[in-house]
């Protein structure tokens, strides 16, 4: 008992005398190794908020003392620097997920009224420090926008699309190279026990797979359902286009953008859907080639250095946030790149890359991350021209300060249709993160409400 008696004191010395703030960033890691998404995105900008108000604290004092200020009656109560830091640290959990931010902002409130109690700060300090806090994490919203998890507000229902009972008719392509962590086929079965699943293994040929099926498909009635990323989900929407099929699109990927704009976060909602006959018409983008030959995209199209973009920042999106991770892919793709030579309706354009985004993205500015409508019949079109001088430092510096819808060096613009000439053989684009040649001349347009999909049932 004298030894555990012993150890008890060390360990409880030990504890009081660590950082105040390690709980609160211990916490973060908690929320960022959860797996869910929302808790990720809360860590990640709490964390962000909790560094920059404490930078915030620091300058101010360091001001403070060089000028002697603290000498003034006006001025003694400066910030404080715990406060400010965990109102930061709560306001932007809160931000990104007002369940969880329901469960600190009682903590962070109680841990201030003790330091002032305690006669750690003044309750002057206590409230400024709050204040600013609170002003810190809320101005990360300007760099860094919300992730907006509602659907389009388009994409309601507004087709007839067949109501599948147990997925009886349903005939669903399952992508094993697509990059989800759920066992998505196991998990469909017992979902819809009356559906063909068919799993398409590694190294075989996915376009062959979904081309059967919609055959089947039109043969016997029903739906095709793809389960799979993006990339898997465009493949099996041309054929679905191009047949006339309805879509159930089962959210599988390592990135699920267009099923997240569509409301189909998970398998158990496209299921839903399928069972219940659920289901509207969406816009699909399309590029035709010089020689006629054309497909479509669901989410966006590129040029320049956005095919090297894409993958640099999915290559980091699952860790970090969609903007921590575009950021990082910007300043790397810049330094290695050189703007593209083409012509766009007919004027000679010197580009850093041309985004072509599947109707209007939001929010504006250089990280389009979400639909409020999927058949608004608009191509959102931004570009950052390369023939300014500095264009990649005041593109980064616009990027960074959040000044970029005033920058010369970006435009956005929506358009119907569009012309791009001048691609040379070496030149790719992008095609919903999939990478294809891009020589000689492009077309962008849209196909209005070409595509049936399943979506949720209204609530």
């Amino acid at each position: 008992m004298r030894h555990l008696r012993a150890l008890d004191a060390r360990l409880f010395a030990r504890v009081a005398s660590a950082h105040p703030l390690l709980p609160w960033l211990a916490g973060a890691a908690v929320m960022g190794l959860s797996g869910n998404r929302g808790a990720r995105r809360a860590a990640l900008r709490a964390t962000g908020s909790l560094a920059l108000a404490s930078a915030a604290v620091g300058i101010a004092a360091k001001s403070a003392s060089s000028h002697r200020l603290r000498s003034m009656p006006a001025v003694r109560a400066l910030p404080s620097g715990h406060p400010a830091a965990v109102a930061a640290f709560a306001t932007a959990v809160a931000l990104e997920s007002p369940k969880l931010g329901a469960a600190l902002i009682p903590l962070a409130t109680a841990a201030a009224v003790l330091r002032a109690r305690t006669g750690t700060y003044s309750p002057v300090e206590v409230l400024a420090g709050a204040a600013l806090g609170v002003g810190v994490a809320t101005a990360t919203c300007r760099w860094w926008p919300l992730h907006v998890d509602a659907p389009a507000d388009t994409a309601r229902p507004n087709a007839s699309v067949p109501a599948l009972p147990a997925g009886l008719g349903l005939i669903a392509v399952v992508n094993s190279d697509a990059g989800g962590d759920t066992p998505a086929e196991a998990k469909l079965r017992i979902l819809l026990p009356m559906a063909d699943i068919r799993l398409c293994e590694s190294g075989v040929d996915l376009h062959l797979v979904l081309d059967q099926a919609a055959k089947d498909v039109l043969a016997h009635g029903g739906a095709l359902g793809v389960v799979g990323g993006d990339g898997t989900v465009n493949a099996a929407a041309v054929r679905a286009t191009e047949s006339g099929l309805p879509l159930a699109v089962f959210p599988a990927g390592t990135l699920n953008h267009f099923a997240a704009d569509l409301g189909l976060a998970t398998l158990e909602s496209t299921a839903d859907a399928v069972e219940a006959g659920y289901g509207g018409a969406v816009d699909l983008g399309r590029v035709t080639a010089a020689d006629g030959a054309g497909t479509y995209f669901l989410n966006t199209f590129g040029i320049g250095v956005y095919p090297e973009l894409v993958r640099a920042r999915e290559a980091r999106e699952r860790r970090l946030g969609k903007w921590p991770a575009l950021c990082i892919g910007l300043l790397r793709v810049l330094a290695d790149g050189t703007p593209s030579q083409v012509t766009v309706d007919g004027r000679h354009r010197r580009l850093w890359l041309l985004f072509a985004g599947n109707s209007r993205y939001d929010p504006p500015g250089f990280a389009p991350s979400y639909r409020r409508s999927l058949n608004d019949g608009l191509l959102d079109i931004r570009t950052v021209d390369g023939s300014h001088p500095f264009a990649r430092t005041r593109l980064v510096t616009a990027f960074l300060t959040g000044t970029l819808a005033r920058s010369r060096v970006y435009q956005a613009t929506t358009v119907t249709r569009l012309r791009i000439d001048g691609m040379s053989e070496e030149e790719d684009y992008t095609r919903d993160g999939e990478v294809s040649p891009a020589a000689g001349t492009l077309h962008l347009d849209k196909a209005a409400r070409a595509l049936t999909v399943y979506l949720p049932p209204p609530h």
